[in-house]
């Protein structure tokens, strides 16, 4: 097995269809065009056996506003590994690697869980956060109430928010902001 790390600029082009298409057979062909482009432009894990690519995870920056501070925040996207090889530990060594782009670069992270995935995160540190979610919408901010139970946030060692509460406005994109 083996587990490297790449900014999407080191992926290339056969790397990324290949990502693609893991992450379509994976989320069983609820995974559009946005939600690809959501994954792209960070750093991505991706773990190979045998030479074929079988779980992959992303993290990229996005900008998130809390209590009149922006903060740098590494968004966790496109999380999925190959059917076949769920539950042996994959999916907890991509997020490790994730994890450690995020201690190094941001000040958190955060991620929109699906039920499927809820149990990694948690098990991992990941929280729900408490407070209201919102986005910075080109018509002023928004109120996510859908998004609220389901955004988890993590805070590398030594770090979190004076105030673990209040709103979180995350920078609008197109698609499912989160």
């Amino acid at each position: 097995m083996s587990i490297v790390l790449r900014h999407t600029s080191q992926v290339g082009d056969g790397g990324l269809r290949e990502v693609r298409e893991l992450l379509d057979r994976a989320f069983g062909g609820d995974f559009g065009d946005e939600d690809f482009e959501h994954a792209l432009g960070g750093m991505h894990v991706l773990v190979r056996e045998g030479g074929e690519l079988v779980a992959h995870g992303s993290v990229v920056q996005r900008r998130v506003l809390h209590r009149g501070r922006a903060l740098r925040t590494g968004y966790v996207e496109a999380v999925a590994v190959r059917a076949d090889r769920r539950r042996r530990g994959l999916g907890g060594q991509v997020m490790a690697g994730l994890e450690g782009v995020i201690e190094r670069a941001y000040v958190l992270g955060a991620l929109s869980a699906s039920d499927a995935g809820a149990r990694l995160y948690a098990g991992r540190g990941w929280a729900v956060w408490g407070g209201q979610i919102g986005a910075l919408s080109p018509a002023g901010p928004v109120r996510l109430a859908g998004e609220e139970g389901s955004t988890y946030v993590w805070f590398p060692p030594g770090g979190g928010l004076g105030d673990p509460a209040g709103r979180l406005d995350f920078d609008w994109r197109d698609g499912d902001v989160l």
